[in-house]
């Protein structure tokens, strides 16, 4: 139900269905399939598959081993040769379910990444990240912190928070939106942990935290996993959490909390309206201004 708000959400921005369709990972007729539906109202997937009765057993599944054991001895032979060998063991099914299954899972070549850049309005990136921090008080304490960034103007929002629980995801993601003046289109999350409860092992979301869930549906923008070692939906996304304790929590030197409080705030700015980012080195600081503008489609 989650992929069907998506999809929503980047027809009403007006992408055509076959973009639609590249942006979101779901075939063309699934996209014209849910631009005749209502809009999505509830995020209960199972309740959803028991009304519309889906969930029949799966017959391809019932030659698994043999799709397996042909592929791992040659792992190139061709679908259509892998259907004819699994028809002679006695598959009555349809050819597309197998086909799937055999593109499940052949094993596939590692592809060059390409930087994830993204246009205004499009993605936003967002992830927890913890630091232990050493104060010149004497004392020490692990600092929970959610970091947010929007893809095209690399405007970036830090707030410390109490734990990684979904509720102060919610609470600060909304809170980061706002203080963008918009929303994107997609916020893409790093670390599904928090987010998802179950998946499967391609990384696609079979339960997603109800929580969670809902509130997207209130915030009104869709969601992408970027899954680790599965960087293929949306190209390289940079490290954000990576970049916020290098650039900040490493390099700076706090007396107590008060004190780290108000130099993230300090350190914010200049980030976001005075050095110029090195993958835009022409932005100044009115344009950027403009970009974080423009980003949330204002």
């Amino acid at each position: 139900m989650l992929k069907r708000h998506e999809v929503e959400i980047l027809l009403k921005a007006g992408h055509p269905k076959t973009e639609v369709a590249r942006l979101s990972g779901v075939s063309l007729r699934s996209v014209k399939r849910i631009a005749q539906e209502k809009p999505v109202v509830e995020v209960d997937d199972k309740a959803e598959r028991n009304k519309r009765q889906i969930g029949r057993p799966s017959t391809v599944q019932n030659f698994r081993k043999q799709v397996v054991g042909i592929l791992e001895e040659t792992p190139e032979l061709a679908s259509l040769e892998i259907l004819r060998r699994v028809r002679e063991a006695g598959y009555q099914g349809g050819k597309t379910a197998l086909y799937d299954l055999v593109a499940s899972l052949r094993p596939k070549s590692a592809k060059p990444l390409v930087r994830f850049e993204g246009l205004p309005g499009e993605f936003s990136q967002h992830d927890f990240g913890e630091v232990e921090v050493e104060f010149l008080n004497g004392t020490r304490q692990r600092i929970h912190f959610f970091a947010s960034r929007l893809k095209y103007s690399r405007y970036l929002r830090v707030s410390l928070v109490k734990d990684e629980k979904v509720e102060s995801l919610i609470r600060t993601l909304a809170e980061h939106l706002a203080s963008w003046g918009g929303r994107p289109l997609l916020c893409v999350f790093d670390r599904p942990k928090t987010i998802a409860l179950k998946w499967r092992k391609n990384g696609e979301v079979t339960e997603w935290n109800p929580v969670f869930a809902y509130a997207t549906l209130e915030l009104g923008v869709g969601v992408e996993l970027c899954w680790p070692y599965q960087p293929r939906q949306k190209g390289s996304v940079e490290n954000l959490v990576g970049f916020v304790k290098s650039s900040f929590f490493k390099v700076r030197r706090f007396y107590d909390e008060q004190d780290l409080h108000q130099q993230l705030q300090d350190w914010q700015h200049e980030v976001n309206e005075q050095r110029p980012h090195h993958a835009r080195p022409e932005s100044s600081q009115p344009r950027v201004w403009r970009q974080k503008r423009r980003a949330c489609g204002l």
